[in-house]
């Protein structure tokens, strides 16, 4: 495959394979990726791929390369999702800190921002209704289920400590 044909291949199956991908993942970031990596994968093998076969080719390393993707994800959710509380210890001094640090980044946007304008400010649910523009009933429902998904995060203050 030369040259020509590398572009003429790009602007053949480009626009397929997105779809193909897009379907299946739905992320059109990643999609992009998948299909850039496919053509990259191409190009450093241009001159072992048959211009007459390169859809098969295109196609199969991009599912490839999707399904990879996909695993890798699988793994990270996986080990996000691992009970901390089963392997939890209370021999070693943890930082409470950065305990606390990691556990507020796993809340929501609006969880971690009510709960803090709460607990760490000492605002009143009232002022952080104004301050947030929701209803301050709508502030009590963020920070029960802030708290309550912080309490099953960290466990008991024993296991950190």
């Amino acid at each position: 495959m030369n040259l020509n044909e590398y572009n003429i291949a790009v602007d053949q199956h480009a626009d397929g394979m997105f779809r193909f991908i897009l379907k299946n993942i739905r992320d059109e970031d990643k999609a992009r990726d998948i299909v850039q990596d496919s053509f990259e994968k191409l190009w450093r093998n241009v001159d072992g791929v048959n211009f007459l076969k390169v859809k098969s080719y295109l196609y199969t390393t991009a599912y490839h390369t999707m399904i990879d993707l996909i695993r890798r994800e699988k793994r990270k959710e996986d080990f996000e999702n691992v009970d901390v509380g089963k392997y939890a210890h209370s021999e070693q001094y943890t930082d409470l800190s950065e305990v606390l640090d990691e556990a507020l980044k796993r809340l929501s946007d609006v969880q971690r921002s009510v709960i803090l304008l709460r607990d760490y400010e000492g605002y009143s649910y009232a002022e952080i209704a104004k301050i947030t523009n929701l209803s301050e009933s709508q502030v009590k429902v963020y920070i029960y289920r802030a708290r309550k998904s912080l309490k099953e995060y960290i466990g008991s203050i024993e296991s950190i400590v």
